[in-house]
């Protein structure tokens, strides 16, 4: 989770018409496999909403009832964002998260709408047996992209005692943590990082409050992750299409967000260069560099932006082989670009080609 540009930042998410779904006989569409029937919109008119949140943008397109201003859904949609950057940034010095991290070894008690994050990402570390953690905040400082800023252009990168000392106070498995009373003990230097979920987490959170408020139909993206909730005046969901790296001449895919996230995680995202090779913000706890393992993307597609943000990384790291292996077991619906020669291959896993109707 960024508070400043990125080097490198995500395209904008474009959102398809239903002529332009209908209408090109390339398109792959996925459709959820179960979807309840779908309540009326509770207004005809779509707002359009945006602004910047966490170095990125977000932007919404909402139905809301008639009596709801524009004004009080951009102030709610804002208080929300501003509630995961007050807990989650490490750019923030008084942010929950960077008090954490300035912490001495010891106890740190925590409040339940930090926990609440904290537990979800420790969660997915268990199952994906740490290819996504959110303690490895030494190692993205080391690399370059946290609050300490990039590496100084011609500088050398880290060598391996650095790597080894910031992967020492690294790890999930070296958190205690007592779950009755929301305390985490830190263990002395170890920086937490929710990067690879934050924004998912945001968007799950702005699209709980427009819920709330009667907005039950909206598309919220927070930095590329998106949640899809209800259908718009015209009964049709809202159609995504998926991410693609510049360049890349695939298949056009479309997905029906209606009850469903999407989110990809890409090595052009975050990255910088380094003696003509690219070096991608996704950080492997394994040897404490940024992978090296020819995934250029993963999208993930997921009931919880949050989840779906943060399995996009670990399919990431995992590599083509290891990611596809855990997510048909596991029943993920992804789609693993890899590099191939100058291009891009796909592979899709069998919970996504389920969902797939070739228009």
């Amino acid at each position: 989770m960024t508070d400043r540009p990125s080097r490198g930042a995500p395209p904008p998410i474009t959102i398809a018409s239903r002529e332009q779904v209908e209408g090109r006989a390339d398109n792959r569409v996925l459709v959820p496999l179960e979807a309840p029937r779908p309540e009326q919109p509770p207004d005809t008119r779509i707002r359009d909403l945006g602004g910047h949140t966490m170095g990125t943008t977000w932007s919404a397109r909402v139905i809301a009832p008639p009596a709801v201003q524009d004004a009080d859904l951009q102030t709610a949609i804002e208080a929300e964002l501003d509630r995961v950057v007050a807990l989650f940034s490490p750019w923030t010095p008084d942010s929950e998260v960077s008090r954490f991290n300035n912490a001495p070894a010891g106890p740190v008690e925590l409040s339940d709408d930090f926990w609440a994050l904290f537990d979800l990402a420790l969660e997915i570390s268990d199952e994906t047996n740490g290819a996504v953690d959110p303690t490895l905040g030494a190692l993205v400082d080391l690399w370059g992209f946290g609050p300490p800023g990039p590496l100084a252009p011609g500088a050398p990168l880290p060598d391996d005692e650095q790597a080894d000392a910031a992967l020492k106070v690294s790890g999930w498995m070296k958190l205690r943590m007592d779950r009755a009373n929301r305390i985490a003990f830190q263990p002395g230097g170890m920086k937490l990082d929710f990067s690879a979920i934050g924004k998912g987490y945001a968007a799950d959170l702005v699209s709980r409050r427009l819920t709330a408020m009667g907005a039950t139909s909206h598309l919220v993206e927070v930095g590329g992750e998106l949640v899809g909730r209800g259908v718009k005046p015209d009964a049709q969901p809202w159609w995504v299409e998926l991410e693609l790296p510049p360049g890349a001449e695939l298949k056009r895919t479309v997905a029906a967000a209606y009850g469903l996230a999407v989110a990809t995680s890409g090595d052009y995202r975050r990255y910088f260069g380094h003696n003509g090779a690219l070096f991608s913000h996704s950080i492997d706890a394994r040897d404490g560099a940024p992978i090296s393992n020819g995934v250029a993307s993963v999208t993930v597609i997921h009931p919880s932006a949050a989840r779906a943000d943060a399995l996009a990384t670990a399919l990431t790291v995992m590599g083509v082989e290891d990611g596809l292996e855990y997510a048909t077991s596991a029943g993920i619906a992804a789609r693993i670009l890899r590099h191939d020669r100058g291009l891009f291959a796909e592979v899709l896993t069998p919970a996504l080609l389920a969902m797939a109707e070739e228009a």
